[in-house]
């Protein structure tokens, strides 16, 4: 089952041991986005999975190539062109110290893709599900109206469409998000996000939940979820719940509805290595279980595992296999040396 994902890879540039970014004389380099740890997620479990973006001409694109070559991405349809490589400077938090970032995105060889760049309708042809983000709109003007065809592409070819709202404020306000956003998932099948990303593009949020004082009401979620339902009609609705106890200590799991059941993840007390890429680590894991057909238990079960073990993985990818995710799923959160 081919899965097909779009968006912006990009180099995050990590201040190491913790640092601040006016402390540090060097960067940790890593190579990520959103649909790219989708991509790569899915193709570490067995799946086929092709990935789209725009690249530049140079040694950072080559970079980025031959990181998502090695982990079994599809690459074929990769565009390349002039322009530079989106950066995210990373300031690594820690205790009561949140992590911060800086985005130099702007005029990126992505950010400046041409509809001319992608074929969605010869990509479309042979694939079952295409995923995007709402970090990808949110770029420009450009990525703005190639996420419209790439969507209405794969509708005309009868493609699953999923959508991780994922909110960035440091890239366009709340009004701007909505204006785009709302119209849109009218044709999206299934629906990842958060609390905050549901407020701030949908208009939506769950009652008796207060994220910074660390309180979640599973039932105001519930009736979120109904009414994300009724008014868009998702076949599947897909949520992270982060408990942040510090920028070191998180409590997490997740929440899935498939319009008759609410399920529930385990619950799972992180210790951070690298927060980065927990959402997206779910998202595949979302998709790996609704492709897959597994009941709706066990596909909230596998991806909150998989989004769990990320948290623990430091870089962008989430470096684990489907065994391990399997495990966790299963149970065995004990940590103990496997030999």
């Amino acid at each position: 089952m081919k899965v097909v994902t779009m968006g912006e890879i990009m180099l995050r540039l990590m201040t190491p041991d913790f640092l601040r970014i006016e402390q540090a004389d060097a960067f940790n380099a890593i190579y990520d986005g959103d649909e790219a740890i989708v991509a790569v997620s899915l193709a570490r479990f067995g799946m086929e999975a092709c990935y789209l973006t725009k690249l530049p001409q140079n040694a950072l694109g080559d970079t980025c190539m031959k990181r998502l070559r090695a982990q079994g991405v599809d690459t074929r349809y990769i565009a390349s062109g002039p322009g530079r490589l989106g950066i995210n400077f990373y300031e690594t938090g820690a205790s009561v110290r949140p992590p911060r970032v800086i985005y130099d995105r702007a005029d990126s060889a992505f950010a400046n893709a041409q509809p001319e760049d992608f074929d969605f309708d010869g990509i479309f042809k042979d694939a079952a599900w295409f995923h995007f983000a709402g970090i990808t709109p949110a770029l420009s003007e450009q990525t703005a109206g190639l996420t419209v065809l790439a969507v209405e592409a794969a509708k005309r070819n009868g493609v699953t469409v999923s959508c991780d709202l994922n909110y960035r404020r440091k890239l366009w306000p709340p009004e701007k998000a909505r204006a785009f956003m709302m119209p849109l998932m009218k044709r999206v099948d299934v629906c990842i996000g958060n609390e905050e990303d549901a407020e701030l593009m949908l208009g939506l949020k769950p009652g008796g939940t207060d994220v910074v004082k660390g309180r979640l009401d599973i039932g105001g979620y519930k009736t979120m979820f109904r009414e994300m339902k009724e008014i868009y009609g998702f076949s599947h609705i897909g949520c992270t719940l982060r408990e942040s106890h510090s920028a070191s200590d998180n409590g997490w799991s997740v929440l899935c509805y498939d319009g008759r059941e609410f399920c529930q993840s385990p619950h799972y007390e992180i210790r951070l290595v690298d927060r980065g890429g927990g959402g997206a680590s779910f998202a595949a894991g979302f998709i790996y279980g609704l492709t897959n057909h597994f009941p709706l238990q066990e596909t909230a079960d596998f991806a909150g595992a998989a989004s769990a073990l990320k948290h623990t993985v430091y870089g962008g990818f989430n470096l684990v296999s489907l065994e391990e995710v399997v495990e966790l799923a299963k149970g065995d959160a004990s940590g103990r040396v496997q030999r």
